[in-house]
């Protein structure tokens, strides 16, 4: 008896979602639109609440392994971190964190790999709240930054990352150039993106461009690169050193929208905290965690990663610093 209450407390829940989702429109058009959203979001604390630091997807394993969605956060980051190769870097290693949110990933970089971290965002206040839940004995900073006109000089890093930060980038070409552009020679670049799945392929059909378009609006997304794609960006920029490493992490993140929707069910004590508002703004946005659901799970969507070597004709590479660190 009690599961059928559930299930229509599920389904009102939805219900309710989906009527404010389609009495609210939103079309992120610009920049500045994308700042004001995520600070909206930083100053109430709602999204922090349910996804913890880490404002990405969570890893799961491959075989897939049932775990907590915040601890799935987390894991992603080291996951990450093995399949770039960076956990074989010595500490001092210099990173700049592309769309760093409120700094969850440049914490576990700084404090558990001995990185020297530098996160950028575009919005002020996740700048003001990373900086909050930073100790000041973890090597992170954070600072206000544009990822289209990056305020560093040439070969400033050792490494590049970024996750989940290339759909709010109107110019992809030029993201990828500026991120190539600040890592020193022999420096390395790690990304993971939601992409879209190459149209030059397989072409979007008739249910697949609405659902895209939903996708692009409703989060500050002016477009979605293919895997394919961005990896030709990266190369074109002239600056990587022999082939684009990619992966396709699409099933071991797939669990992260239910999970992401679950923590509202699961958490009630966030009605009490953030009130009838919160829980309007939050079931707001359960249709489009559905729709991304759909997306990456029919092959619409893909979770891609990227990895690049920036050329080595100048200075020293990473790899000639870690033989100087391991012969000493």
């Amino acid at each position: 008896m009690y599961i059928y209450y559930f299930l229509g407390f599920l389904l009102l829940l939805l219900i309710v979602g989906i009527t404010l989702y389609l009495i609210t429109p939103r079309n992120y058009e610009s920049s500045e639109t994308v700042a004001n959203s995520y600070d909206e979001w930083t100053q109430d604390g709602i999204l922090e609440f349910y996804w913890g630091e880490h404002i990405h997807l969570g890893h799961y394993g491959s075989p897939l392994r049932s775990k907590n969605f915040l601890q799935a956060k987390s894991d992603f980051v080291h996951e990450m971190v093995k399949w770039g190769g960076l956990d074989k870097l010595p500490h001092g290693t210099t990173v700049l964190d592309v769309g760093c949110g409120i700094g969850g990933s440049s914490r576990i970089l700084a404090k558990d790999y001995g990185f020297d971290v530098t996160g950028i965002t575009i919005s002020p206040q996740q700048v003001k709240r990373a900086q909050e839940l930073t100790p000041q004995t973890i090597d992170a900073k954070f600072q206000v930054d544009d990822a289209l006109a990056l305020s560093f000089p040439n070969d400033s890093f050792d490494v590049v990352w970024s996750i989940e930060a290339g759909p709010h980038m109107a110019d992809k070409a030029k993201y990828a150039q500026e991120m190539m552009r600040v890592l020193k020679p022999g420096g390395i670049l790690v990304v993971a993106d939601w992409n879209q799945r190459d149209e030059r392929t397989l072409p979007l059909n008739f249910w697949e461009k609405p659902v895209m378009r939903q996708l692009l609006d409703q989060w500050s997304h002016p477009a979605f690169s293919s895997i394919e794609g961005f990896s030709e960006l990266i190369t074109e920029t002239g600056l990587a050193e022999g082939v684009v490493v990619t992966a396709d992490w699409t099933q071991e993140t797939l669990p992260s929208w239910f999970d992401s929707i679950w923590q509202g069910i699961v958490r009630p004590q966030g009605l009490i905290r953030f009130g009838v508002s919160g829980l309007i703004k939050s079931l707001r946005e359960v249709p489009t965690l559905l729709l991304m659901r759909i997306a990456f799970g029919s092959g619409l969507c893909r979770f891609g990663m990227f990895r690049a070597v920036k050329s080595r004709t100048l200075g020293n590479s990473i790899e000639s610093i870690q033989t100087k660190v391991v012969k000493a």
